[in-house]
C-alpha cells in the first residue's frame, strides 16, 4: 500500500509491506508532478522491502540543480539566466505553467538536469516528468494593416522608435533593449543572442533610427506593459511583441529572399530551424496548381 503525504512543503510517497514500512522523498513540491512520480518511485520502494534491491546513494535533488547549474555547460548568458529561473520556480513549489510551450520549457530544463546526473554518475535514478518537450509552435505573424497601425499608432515616440528598430532589424527583444556606442557598427551590431554573442545586420531604415538614438536601456518588465498597453489601446488581439520577428521573416521570404539569408538574418542555428518555422506559413502563398 502507497500514499502520498506532505510534510512541511515536500511531497513524499510511504509504502507498506507485511509489517516493514519505507518513506521516501520525491523531492517537488508539486501535486501533480508528485502523481506523475508515484508509480515508478513505488515499485523501487517495493522491491527494496523485499531486499531484491539495495538503496540507492542518490544525490538530492536540490543539491543536484546546484551542481548542474554550476557545471560549464558553455551557455549563453540568457540561456543561463533560463535554466535559473526554472529551477528557482520550480523548487518553489509552484506549479508547472499551463502556456504549453512554457510548461515544455520547464519539462525540457528539468529532465535535462537528470540526464546530466545520470551521465556524471551523481544519481542511479532519474524521476523525469512525462509530457511534451516541443510545446506548440506559434504562427502568428502581423498582417500588413496590423504593422501599419502599430508603426503609426503607438504614442510614446521612444518606444515606437524601439518597436520599429525591432522590426527592421527581426532582433529579439532581448537582444536589443540595451544598446550602446561600443556594439554598434555603421553596418551591423553586436548583440547576445539565445545561443551567445551573434552580428545583427543593420537595413538603412534601422541606421536611421541609430543616427537619432544611438544607444538605450529598456528592462523587461517595461517593454513587455508598455507593449501590451498599446496593442489593447489599439485593439489588436494576439499580438505579441516577438510577432515583429516572426513577421520580418516572413515578409522578407516573401520578397523573394532565399531562406539561406533569412537564416543568418534571423541568427538561427541552421537552416532546418528557420525552415521548421515558416514553412508553415509559406504553404498558404503556393500559387494555384493543377495535377
Amino acid at each position: 500500500m502507497a500514499r502520498l503525504y506532505k510534510d512541511r512543503t515536500i511531497l513524499y510517497i510511504t509504502v507498506s509491506a507485511g509489517n516493514n514500512r519505507l518513506t521516501r522523498s520525491l523531492r517537488t513540491k508539486d501535486k501533480q508532478v508528485a502523481k506523475q512520480l508515484k508509480h515508478k518511485a513505488e515499485l523501487e520502494v517495493l522491491s527494496q522491502l523485499s531486499g531484491a534491491t539495495q538503496p540507492s546513494k542518490n544525490l538530492p535533488f536540490d543539491e543536484l540543480v546546484r551542481c548542474y547549474l554550476k557545471a560549464d555547460h558553455n551557455w549563453s548568458k540568457r540561456t543561463k539566466e533560463l535554466n535559473e529561473y526554472v529551477f528557482r520556480s520550480y523548487q518553489s513549489g509552484k506549479p508547472l505553467p499551463l502556456n504549453p510551450t512554457s510548461r515544455s520549457i520547464f519539462v525540457r530544463t528539468i529532465n535535462a538536469c537528470w540526464n546530466w546526473g545520470m551521465k556524471q554518475g551523481l544519481i542511479t535514478k532519474a524521476y523525469k516528468l512525462e509530457g511534451d518537450t516541443q510545446g506548440e509552435s506559434r504562427n502568428r505573424v502581423i498582417s500588413d494593416s496590423e504593422l501599419k497601425t502599430l508603426l503609426d499608432e503607438i504614442r510614446n515616440n521612444r518606444f515606437n522608435l524601439f518597436v520599429r528598430f525591432a522590426y527592421y532589424t527581426g532582433a529579439r527583444s532581448g537582444e536589443i533593449r540595451r544598446l550602446s556606442r561600443a556594439t554598434v557598427f555603421s553596418e551591423y551590431m553586436i548583440v547576445e543572442g539565445k545561443s551567445g554573442r551573434r552580428a545583427v545586420r543593420l537595413a538603412s531604415q534601422a541606421r536611421k533610427i541609430l543616427d537619432e538614438n544611438p544607444q538605450w536601456d529598456y528592462t523587461a518588465n517595461y517593454v513587455q506593459l508598455t507593449w501590451r498597453r498599446n496593442v489593447n489601446r489599439l485593439g489588436l488581439k494576439d499580438v505579441r511583441m516577438h510577432d515583429l520577428r516572426r513577421t520580418f521573416g516572413y515578409n522578407l521570404i516573401k520578397q523573394g529572399r532565399p531562406i539561406y539569408e533569412v537564416s543568418k538574418l534571423l541568427g538561427h542555428s541552421s537552416v532546418t530551424t528557420t525552415e521548421r518555422h515558416y514553412a508553415p506559413l509559406m504553404a498558404t502563398e503556393i500559387e494555384e496548381f493543377i495535377l
